[in-house]
């Protein structure tokens, strides 16, 4: 099944080379390196655990965990690194270096979200501070939840928000009403 996957997977790359897809080089180039089989990817790592925000997946020499974000653009995609950065000089441990992380932004509109899904396990949702965060980002759960997508997110936000109030409020209504898991570490 694997191969049948990854020959989808180069057939897919190379209509998007051709321009027949309107899918970001980014989420082809992620694609593409999830095909690649992990003895190619991994060559002397362990295979990778099951999902966990708190904790280091197994990563190649050099290279850090992957970190799908949803909610920011590739342009603001400095603003999750520049909060990891917070984090990790906050104390916590898990974040390692924060250079090191590769961070993909993802559209819930890709055609390829429940692949990635299935694929990848480190996911974080980027919530704004505005009087329309919660809106927004309720908004991007529902497409997550119908997708299907991933069913754990890191709930990241700008550096100093409280936890009280629309953290809590996002975390709680995921939940209650969505079955999706919003880790929060304000």
């Amino acid at each position: 099944m694997a191969m049948d996957q990854a020959s989808g997977l180069r057939q897919w790359a190379s209509q998007q080379a051709a321009g027949a897809s309107t899918c970001p080089a980014h989420v082809a180039e992620t694609l593409l390196e999830m095909a690649r089989p992990s003895s190619a990817r991994f060559s002397d790592t362990p295979a990778r655990r099951s999902p966990s925000p708190s904790g280091a997946a197994a990563t190649p020499r050099g290279v850090g965990s992957t970190l799908l974000v949803v909610g920011l653009t590739q342009r603001q995609m400095e603003r999750a690194r520049e909060l990891l950065a917070h984090w990790h000089a906050e104390g916590r441990r898990w974040v390692g270096d924060p250079r090191r992380w590769q961070l993909v932004p993802v559209a819930v509109e890709s055609p390829h979200l429940s692949l990635l899904a299935e694929q990848q396990s480190h996911w974080a949702l980027w919530v704004e501070a505005d009087p329309e965060a919660f809106r927004r980002a309720w908004r991007l759960l529902l497409v997550l939840a119908e997708a299907p997508g991933p069913r754990q997110l890191l709930l990241m936000h700008p550096p100093g928000l409280s936890r009280r109030g629309l953290l809590d409020n996002l975390q709680q209504a995921a939940d209650h009403y969505l079955g999706i898991d919003l880790v929060v570490l304000a």
